[in-house]
């Protein structure tokens, strides 16, 4: 287990590497130089050739329950622009898929933060919230672009004009979240998600996220584009030996399969 010297960004590396958000006592809300932990963990689990998936959890009651507001003018005040400080922008240029375990609130940037998660797992008491107008905070992690694309803009605009908060229950029925569990379950189902993903090609789920991600940007026709122009590069660049093993390896999960019938 690595961590941050403060211990407030846990780092536990393998296949499987699980970042956890360690504030318990103040529900994992976040300080500057916790930001930038968060954002150097994602940094270094993405050049590390050793782990295929991330799963990012909190510790305690909270997922995450923003920046802390007792420290604002430090993270405000500060460059706000800075990808340093940034875990979003951190996990967005992540290549690795991330799984998003989801126990209690997820406020504000805590929920921009879920947002930029690939897949999400949450436990029944699960709220996620979004209090910018509340505290006449500006959204610049992407909250107001992204809830709009994934829930809808009438849905969205309540929820982030209100400030009321998205159950468990609403947040799998409208699709954000992908499963909703038992608290004591959150963390497994989470893990249990990523082991079905390396069982994958490592190589082939890492275009997969990325043509899913980059194409989630662009409107559908240009979306189609960038998918066609990726599989004409990748084929194009097979070499012989590549393009064989791929047709040794359909032909045995087809036998497979047949034999299953």
């Amino acid at each position: 287990m690595e961590s941050s010297p403060e211990h407030l960004i846990l780092v536990e590396k393998g296949p499987i590497a699980v970042v956890t958000i360690n504030r318990p006592r103040s529900l994992n809300s976040l300080t500057r130089p916790m930001m930038i932990d968060l954002a150097a963990a994602f940094r270094d689990l993405d050049s590390d050739d050793s782990v295929g998936v991330i799963v990012l959890t909190g510790r305690g009651r909270s997922f995450c329950s923003g920046v802390d507001l007792t420290a604002a003018e430090e993270v405000f005040k500060g460059d706000v622009r800075s990808d340093e400080a940034n875990p979003v922008a951190l996990m967005e240029l992540c290549r690795k898929p991330i799984v998003g375990a989801v126990c209690g609130f997820a406020v504000t940037g805590g929920f921009e933060i879920v947002l930029a998660c690939d897949v999400l797992v949450a436990s029944k008491d699960a709220r996620f919230v979004d209090t910018h107008s509340r505290f006449s905070i500006h959204p610049t992690w992407g909250l107001s672009q992204k809830l709009s694309r994934i829930i809808g803009p009438n849905r969205a605009r309540e929820i982030s004009l209100t400030g009321k908060p998205i159950t468990a229950e609403m947040a799998e029925k409208w699709g954000l979240v992908n499963h909703v569990v038992e608290r004591d379950e959150v963390l497994n189902k989470a893990k249990e998600i990523a082991e079905a993903i390396l069982k994958n090609n490592r190589d082939m789920v890492l275009k997969y996220k990325s043509v899913i991600n980059d194409g989630f940007k662009l409107d559908l026709g240009h979306a189609l584009l960038l998918e066609k122009e990726r599989g004409h590069r990748f084929y194009s660049e097979m070499t012989k030996e590549q393009f064989e093993k791929m047709q040794k390896f359909i032909s045995s999960r087809s036998t497979k399969t047949k034999s299953k019938l």
